[in-house]
């Protein structure tokens, strides 16, 4: 089944590949892509996130790439993907398939409503709206009812299972982007592991297959360790490339490692230069393979359990007195280790 789905996948989008190419056709393809860009009035050659000052980074989610979104529990990875899939799909109307493994589609709708509608998420559980709350809810709850925005709520999904429905839904639906919360619930199905490391190395490689595959981008959320529980002081409690989850082979698969880190969650409500800190979260590209890495701030709107843009989105400094650093992929033999 899985031979036959991958069949009528690449027959239905028309492109049998070859196992190679001679090099011209290819370079005519790439300029291509940058006289498109070029084009484009927002300096980007991907898919916007919304997330202004990310996007200036990252140029937007590229195609095929596998992004990982790290980060502890209760830091907000759901509301951070949930803000950028109301984003792409509400706004810039990208279709967007969302697989939960750890929430139903109803809790994942509930958000989405506190979000666009700006209703304290508790509200909407509860139902005690003010007569204003309902008249705001039902005037922009359209918006999200006409996006093209698919969820998927199946728990422990395999890879097979996920490998099967993200092809329909960009062969049916045309979806550009998609999003996995979380990869540690995911499981490797038809195979068996020596421990479960093994599996989640299959997992990772998996998901980067798929969306070179699918010739999309894959935005994968991933758990962090204790490790940063286990270390003291601001500069401490910023997560490493170490304390991914279960396997380094997450950041080996990966074409991007991003962490999301509130401080104000450790009670950390100044910087070292005496910026307030509270309701912010920093955005730390960690790894980029084809491209610069650093931080980012956006605000952090708790009763909404939204992420969104501050007003001047600038890249803050960096630990090493930059505001951007070069591709570690990128890096020569020769030159001195990145400080990630």
């Amino acid at each position: 089944m899985q031979e036959a789905e991958g069949k009528l996948f690449e027959i239905s989008q028309q492109n049998m590949k070859k196992d190679y190419t001679q090099i011209n056709p290819v370079i005519a393809q790439a300029y291509e892509l940058m006289q498109k860009a070029a084009a484009r009035t927002d300096g980007l050659s991907g898919l916007e996130s919304g997330y202004n000052a990310l996007d200036k980074i990252t140029s937007g989610w590229q195609n095929s790439d596998l992004i990982i979104v790290a980060a502890r529990p209760a830091m907000g990875k759901t509301a951070f993907v949930l803000s950028m899939a109301r984003n792409m799909a509400v706004k810039f109307k990208h279709p967007v398939a969302l697989f939960s493994l750890e929430m139903s589609n109803v809790q994942l709708v509930n958000r989405l409503i506190s979000d666009v509608c700006e209703i304290p998420g508790e509200k909407i559980k509860s139902g005690q709206l003010a007569a204003y709350e309902w008249q705001q809810l039902d005037y922009k709850l359209k918006e999200l009812i006409d996006s093209p925005l698919y969820v998927d709520d199946t728990p422990s999904l395999s890879v097979f299972e996920l490998r099967t429905k993200a092809r329909r839904l960009v062969r049916e639906h045309g979806v550009k982007i998609i999003i996995v919360d979380y990869l540690q619930l995911m499981n490797a199905s038809g195979m068996s592991y020596g421990n479960r490391q093994e599996e989640v190395s299959t997992i990772s490689r998996s998901l980067k297959g798929l969306a070179k595959e699918l010739n999309i981008p894959i935005v994968a959320l991933s758990q962090l360790n204790r490790g940063v529980e286990n270390r003291e002081g601001i500069e401490g409690k910023r997560p490493q490339l170490s304390d991914l989850r279960e396997s380094g082979a997450i950041e080996q698969d990966a074409d991007m490692v991003c962490f999301i880190h509130r401080p104000e969650y450790y009670k950390i409500y100044q910087d070292d230069r005496g910026n307030d800190l509270r309701g912010m979260a920093e955005i730390i590209i960690a790894k980029h393979r084809n491209g610069a890495t650093g931080d980012i701030l956006l605000r952090f709107k708790a009763e909404y359990a939204r992420f969104q843009n501050i007003e001047d989105n600038t890249i803050i400094s960096l630990p090493n007195e930059g505001t951007v650093r070069s591709s570690r992929m990128n890096a020569g033999s020769d030159e001195s280790p990145l400080p990630f």
